[in-house]
């Protein structure tokens, strides 16, 4: 299944076209950073848990030279400092529709939809997934979810799925100039 704006090449895996370096790295947050479980503490205020091995990923990205961006369907507190610790700016939360904000986040950060990878868990994900170069969809995912991605992660969202996404996607940047 081709994506939009993928150039063709020689190096097509499980029938998507090759693509070019993946630039910017969008992630969901609820299954995708997070487990997918919504915690109330006593007071009634949501709170979230996040695994530091993706954190440590985020941050070898950036390093890398990737960008990263966090689109969510809720909005809280906890994921604009987790962001603000990440130093990702590229942050909209509270959002029903994403792919428009996938769309300006890819403007914003001068790349193409093929040089975006989208990670997600559920169906508010498939529109940007099916816009991206690179879609992955974590362990957790919903059925629909796997079925539109073009790698699914060993682990879970919340569980270090992020840093599998990392390694693969700085191993892909690394060697497709090489693959063929």
């Amino acid at each position: 299944m081709a994506r939009a704006g993928v150039p063709a090449g020689a190096c097509a895996v499980a029938g998507y076209p090759a693509l070019p370096v993946i630039k910017l790295l969008i992630l969901d947050v609820d299954g995708v950073l997070t487990g997918g479980e919504l915690t109330y503490d006593e007071r009634g205020c949501l709170t979230k848990t996040f695994h530091v091995q993706d954190g440590g990923a985020i941050r070898s990205w950036q390093k890398a030279g990737g960008r990263v961006a966090i689109i969510s369907g809720r909005t809280s507190a906890a994921v604009a400092e987790r962001a603000r610790e990440l130093q990702i700016d590229l942050v909209a939360q509270g959002v029903g529709d994403k792919l428009p904000v996938f769309e300006k986040f890819c403007r914003e950060a001068g790349v193409s939809a093929a040089e975006a990878s989208f990670v997600g868990d559920d169906l508010l994900d498939i529109p940007p997934m099916r816009r991206c170069g690179y879609p992955i969809a974590v362990a957790n995912a919903v059925p629909a979810v796997k079925r539109e991605a073009r790698y699914v992660t060993e682990r879970r969202g919340g569980a270090g799925a992020i840093g599998e996404v990392v390694r693969r996607l700085l191993r892909h940047n690394a060697t497709r100039d090489k693959c063929c």
